[in-house]
């Protein structure tokens, strides 16, 4: 194809999307039907654009780069990198010009070089520079999976993270920039166990606590937090602000006042969450951490399998963090707060209470956040401190039991959602299943729920 040719084919381009209605009165007479699959159609153009974009922008590395020095195309027009230039001439802000050439260079490594037919590059991102290509994956999307991944290392091999990045390019599609990001991760996991404990020291130096005072004459802190301290201050958190953000609503009488009193109270979430830190560093280890905490000083809970623990091999997880810690921490951890142990079946199933409990228990709730990771319908982030146990045969309507097949957790929102919209969910073997209402899915085809534990999914896994 000619230059002629590509400049042709992209000014075309450009007068078809000019085509296209920029009247809002023609996007409000769509149906929600036509509406959402507009945005559907959309982000698929968006893709290709951004895909030949990247293209463009690594053509501008190739060419700027440093062993060309001030004879490089972007030192010739007056910028120092071809970030600079991408960014100058796109309008970009510098991360998005920075994603579109790392994208670029990528697809830059699909061809092999003239001289000696080698792959230029890293040759495991190969199947990422081809999905950006073929304008299937977003620079973004690209991006994600190559900083998730990483290198190869002792451990892992170019070829083990070759198939993890053709995976991650398939699951791509139901995932955004920021969950295919920790997928990717998930995945290193997997293939290098033996780097957890180095990466999880390499998370733990990076902590740090920022304090200082501003020219108005307020205080203002940073605190960057390791994974297990971000679970104790994460729960601290929930607990304190919890009714506040329209936490679970199904608690004891008690319980329930406490909430409504928090509710009640006029202070915003942020400035009762900033009241309840500073009461508590000022009690500081004498404090009754049960008129601010519930009755109970914060906890940590860990999930790790029963044979990992006895042979000390292996990883956990920290309940509401995605990235797996190592044996080494579970032990210590296990050993200032002791063990519950939780059984599951081969199916990811537990303990059951049977018809005469109409709520389920607090180790009900223990097992089905371990099995749920959180509130189980797709694409929500709440962790099991935001959820609350949803029959999915329903109590009155059904008969239902309160078992813990008969149940998922499902946060406020969405626990709402399903009873007023009327979403079912229906379990089939071990996998749970969302059922939309008519009036979304005149075919109301089943959506897979799968668990949020990372944990339990390596259990499965490995079993």
């Amino acid at each position: 194809m000619t230059p002629t040719d590509i400049l042709t084919r992209l000014a075309d381009a450009s007068g078809a999307v000019e085509a296209v209605p920029n009247d809002v009165a023609a996007y409000r007479s769509l149906s929600d039907e036509s509406l959402n699959e507009a945005l559907r159609s959309h982000a698929r153009l968006v893709r290709m654009v951004e895909g030949r974009g990247a293209m463009l922008a690594g053509e501008v590395a190739r060419r700027s780069a440093p062993e060309f020095g001030h004879d490089g195309l972007a030192q010739r027009t007056g910028h120092r990198t071809a970030v600079e230039l991408v960014r100058a001439t796109t309008g970009a802000t510098a991360r998005e010009a920075a994603t579109a050439v790392r994208a670029g260079l990528m697809v830059q490594q699909t061809v092999p070089d003239a001289a000696t037919g080698e792959v230029v590059g890293d040759p495991w991102l190969l199947p990422v520079g081809l999905a950006v290509a073929a304008g299937t994956l977003s620079p973004a999307a690209a991006d994600a999976i190559r900083d998730g991944l990483g290198s190869p290392a002792e451990g892992v091999t170019g070829a083990e993270l070759a198939v993890a990045a053709e995976q991650l390019c398939d699951e791509a599609a139901a995932l955004d920039a920021d969950r295919l990001h920790r997928r990717a991760r998930e995945l290193r996991d997997l293939l290098d166990e033996s780097g957890i404990a180095d990466r999880e020291r390499q998370r733990r130096a990076r902590r740090s606590f920022r304090f200082w005072r501003t020219g108005e004459g307020m205080g203002r802190v940073s605190w960057d937090l390791d994974p297990e301290s971000c679970a104790v201050v994460g729960e601290i958190f929930d607990r304190v602000t919890s009714p506040k953000r329209g936490g679970p609503r199904f608690v004891d009488e008690a319980k329930q006042a406490e909430a409504d009193a928090v509710l009640a109270d006029e202070r915003t979430t942020q400035q009762y969450a900033s009241d309840a830190f500073v009461q508590l560093l000022r009690q500081g280890v004498d404090a009754d951490s049960s008129r601010l905490l519930g009755g109970t000083p914060p906890a940590v809970r860990v999930l790790v399998a029963a044979e990992s623990l006895d042979n000390h091999r292996g990883h956990g997880h920290l309940e509401g963090e995605h990235d797996p810690v190592s044996i080494e921490t579970v032990q210590r951890i296990a050993c200032s707060a002791g063990i519950v142990p939780i059984v599951f079946d081969d199916q990811g199933q537990g303990m059951n209470v049977g018809r005469e409990q109409r709520l389920f228990t607090r180790r009900q709730r223990l097992l089905m956040a371990a099995r749920d990771g959180g509130c189980l319908w797709p694409r929500c982030d709440r962790p099991p401190s935001w959820t609350e146990a949803h029959h999915i045969e329903f109590w009155d309507r059904d008969d239902g039991r309160t078992d813990i097949d008969k149940g998922v957790l499902l946060c406020k929102y969405h626990h709402l959602l399903a009873h007023d919209h009327h979403w079912e969910i229906h379990r089939d073997g071990g996998s749970y299943w969302l059922v939309p209402p008519p009036s979304i899915d005149p075919l109301q085809q089943p959506i897979p729920m799968p668990s949020k534990s990372a944990a339990l999914r390596e259990l499965v896994r490995a079993r």
